[in-house]
C-alpha cells in the first residue's frame, strides 16, 4: 500500500517536476549557506583572539550578513517554488473532481450524499495539497538539514555533537504524540464550525417557519448547544497547542544546556576553541525546527495519502450512464416520436422494478398524459426518457434511434425535462431562463417567459428581468419557480417536452393556457412539420383530460390507453381515481 501511494505522489508531481527540481535546488543552496555561516563565526571568534583590526572584523560581519541575506531570499524563492506546486496541483485536483462529478448520473450524487463529495473536494483536496507542498518541503528541508549539518557538527567535535542532538529524538516522539491530538482536536473543531454553518444557512432559510411557529427560543438552545461543542473543541486545541511549545521548547534548552555544559570542559582542556563552541551552538539551534517540524510533517504525510486514496477511489468511479463509443448521428432538430418497447427499469438494492415491460407509441406533435397512483412509476418514465436513470438498449426508441444509441449531448437536445421541483440558481430571471442557451438573446428569453406565462409576474418586479432569483429560487412561489423552470425548457425548443408534474402548484387556468401556448406556437413551424411532442405527467386528472390521449400506470405497469371519454366508459384505475378526484373537489367545494 505505501508502495501505491509513493506512486500516487509521484504521479501527482510529475507535470511540475521542473518547478519541484527548482525548489530543491534551491533548497540545497540554502543549506549549504546555513552550515557555511557558523563556520564563518567560528573563524571570526577565533581570529579575535588574534588580534584581528577593525576592518577585518567589520569585513567579516558584512560577508556573513550578506550570506544571511541571501539565504534567506533563496528559502523564500525555494517555498514559493514549492507552495506554487500544491496550490497549482490543488486547483487542479478541484477541476478534475468537479468535472468528475459532473458525469455521474443523479442517483450516485443522491445516493452518495452531497456532504461526502463535498468534503472529499474540499477537506481532502486541502490536506493533498499540504501533503504535495508543506510535507515535500519540509521532509526535505529535514533530509538536508541533518546531511549537511551533522558532518560539519561531528568535524567539529563527534562525541559533543552526539550529545547535544541525543534529546531531539524525544522531541520527535513529543511532536508524534502530541501532532495526532491535535488533528484530531482540529477535525474536532472544524466539525463544530461546520454544524455551526450548517445551523445558520438552515435557519435563514427557514426563517419564515421559525417565526410562524414561534421557534426561536428552541433555535436559540440549538445553537448554543453547537456554539458551545465549537468553544469546547477550541479550547481543547489551545490546551495542547499551549502544552506542546513551552515542551518543545523544554527539550531545545536541556540540550543547549548539556551543550554549554559539557563544552566548558572542553575549553578548559584547550581541545575545543570558543569559535567552536559558538559554531556548535549555532549548528544545534538550526536543527531545532526542522527536528520539531518533522513530526508534524510525518502526521501531515500520512493523512495527505489517506485523502489522496479517497480522492483516487472517488475519482476512479465510472458514471453508468455514458455516451456509447460511436453514437449515432441524429439531426439538429427532431420530429419528437417516442416509442417504448418493453420498458422495464430497475433501480439498485430496489425489491422490485419501478417500470415493468412498458409499451407505448408517441406521435410527433401530441399531448399526451401519464397519470396513476403515487409510486406507480411516472417520475422513473421522465427520467428514464431523459436517460437519468440508466435504459436497457432497444427498450426506448426517439425518432426510431434507440436512445442508448444517442450521444447524451444528442439526447438532452432533443428531449426537455422540467421536473416537479424545477431547480433554479442563484441568478437573475433571465439567466435562469436562459440557462439552457447561456447565448440566448433577450428576445427569446421574453419570448420563453410568455409561454411560460411568466411574464406578467417578472413587470411586477421591480428590477424585472434582472431580478436576482435567491438560494434554489427561495424569493419566488411555488407557481413562478415551477413556471420558470419551464420557461427554461421552452427556451431550448426541443421537439420533446416531459413535464413531471411541473405544472402542480400553477393553477388550472393558467396550466390550460400554458398547454395551449405552447402547442399552438409548435404548430405554427415555418418547416410545416408537427410541433412539440408533449409527455405530460401529472396527478391532476382534470388536466389530462384535455390531452390527446392518456396512459394510466399502475404498479410500475400500463394498465390502460386511450382519451378521457374511452377510459371512463370502461371499470378500472382512470375511472376510480376521477372518482377519487372529484369527490374531493365537492369535499373542498362543500368546505
Amino acid at each position: 500500500m505505501a508502495a501505491f501511494r509513493l506512486d500516487l505522489i509521484r504521479r501527482y508531481l510529475r507535470p511540475h517536476r521542473r518547478t519541484v527540481l527548482m525548489g530543491v535546488a534551491a533548497l540545497v543552496v540554502v543549506n549549504l549557506l546555513s552550515v557555511s555561516i557558523p563556520l564563518l563565526v567560528r573563524r571570526v571568534i577565533d581570529d579575535l583572539q588574534d588580534g584581528f583590526t577593525l576592518r577585518d572584523v567589520l569585513l567579516q560581519a558584512a560577508l556573513i550578513m550578506g550570506l544571511a541575506t541571501a539565504m534567506g531570499a533563496v528559502r523564500l524563492y525555494s517555498r514559493l517554488l514549492v507552495f506554487g506546486v500544491g496550490r497549482q496541483v490543488e486547483a487542479d485536483l478541484k477541476q478534475n473532481i468537479f468535472d468528475h462529478l459532473l458525469l455521474q448520473e443523479p442517483g450516485w450524487v443522491q445516493t452518495a450524499g452531497s456532504g461526502e463529495v463535498i468534503s472529499r473536494a474540499t477537506s481532502d483536496v486541502e490536506n493533498v495539497r499540504r501533503l504535495l507542498g508543506f510535507a515535500v518541503l519540509s521532509l526535505t528541508n529535514t533530509a538536508l538539514a541533518y546531511s549537511l549539518t551533522l558532518p560539519a557538527m561531528l568535524s567539529i567535535d563527534p562525541w559533543l555533537s552526539l550529545a547535544a542532538v541525543g534529546l531531539y529524538p524525544l522531541m520527535l516522539i513529543t511532536v508524534r504524540l502530541f501532532g495526532g491530538r491535535m488533528m484530531r482536536q482540529q477535525r474536532r473543531q472544524q466539525e463544530a464550525l461546520a454544524g455551526l454553518s450548517d445551523l445558520i444557512q438552515e435557519d435563514l432559510s427557514g426563517i419564515s417557519a421559525i417565526k410562524i411557529y414561534g421557534q426561536e427560543a428552541t433555535e436559540q438552545e440549538a445553537f448554543s448547544g453547537r456554539n458551545r461543542r465549537y468553544r469546547d473543541a477550541a479550547l481543547g486545541l489551545a490546551r495542547t497547542r499551549s502544552t506542546l511549545f513551552p515542551l518543545l521548547e523544554g527539550i531545545s534548552s536541556i540540550s543547549l544546556l548539556l551543550l554549554l555544559a559539557l563544552g566548558s570542559g572542553q575549553l578548559e582542556t584547550g581541545r575545543l576553541s570558543i569559535g567552536d563552541l559558538v559554531a556548535l551552538i549555532l549548528f544545534v539551534e538550526r536543527l531545532v525546527f526542522p527536528t520539531a517540524l518533522l513530526g508534524f510533517t510525518l502526521n501531515t504525510f500520512q493523512t495527505g495519502q489517506v485523502s489522496l486514496e479517497r480522492i483516487e477511489e472517488l475519482l476512479r468511479r465510472q458514471p453508468l450512464i455514458t455516451s456509447p463509443a460511436q453514437p449515432e448521428p441524429l439531426g439538429r432538430r427532431g420530429r419528437g416520436a417516442l416509442e417504448a418497447r418493453g420498458l422495464t427499469v430497475r433501480y439498485p438494492e430496489a425489491p422490485r422494478p419501478a417500470l415493468v415491460d412498458v409499451s407505448f407509441r408517441l406521435e410527433p406533435g401530441e399531448l399526451v398524459a401519464v397519470v396513476g397512483p403515487v409510486g406507480c412509476g411516472k417520475t422513473t418514465l421522465a427520467r428514464a426518457i431523459g436517460r437519468m436513470v440508466e435504459v436497457a438498449p432497444r427498450e426506448l426508441w426517439l425518432d426510431g434511434v434507440d436512445i442508448t444509441r444517442l450521444s447524451l449531448d444528442d439526447l438532452r437536445r432533443q428531449v426537455a425535462l422540467v421536473p416537479q421541483e424545477g431547480y433554479l440558481f442563484t441568478a437573475t430571471l433571465a439567466d435562469n431562463l436562459r440557462y439552457g442557451e447561456p447565448a440566448a438573446p433577450m428576445e427569446t428569453v421574453e419570448r420563453a417567459a410568455r409561454e411560460a406565462r411568466l411574464e406578467g409576474d417578472i413587470k411586477g418586479f421591480p428590477d424585472g428581468y434582472r431580478t436576482l432569483v435567491g438560494e434554489r429560487g427561495i424569493t419566488l412561489s411555488g407557481g413562478q419557480r415551477q413556471r420558470t423552470a419551464l420557461g427554461r425548457a421552452l427556451l431550448v425548443e426541443a421537439p420533446l417536452l416531459v413535464l413531471d408534474d411541473a405544472l402542480a402548484s400553477v393553477d388550472n387556468t393558467t396550466a390550460a393556457e400554458i398547454l395551449r401556448t405552447i402547442r399552438s406556437q409548435g404548430l405554427h413551424r415555418e418547416d410545416g412539420e408537427p410541433g412539440r411532442t408533449i409527455l405530460m405527467i401529472s396527478h391532476q386528472l382534470s388536466a389530462a383530460a384535455a390531452c390527446d390521449r392518456i396512459l394510466v400506470l399502475e404498479d410500475g405497469r400500463l394498465v390502460q390507453e386511450g382519451d378521457h371519454e374511452s377510459l371512463l366508459a370502461v371499470p378500472g384505475t382512470y375511472r376510480r381515481l376521477w372518482a377519487r378526484e372529484q369527490a374531493s373537489e365537492q369535499l373542498r367545494a362543500a368546505g
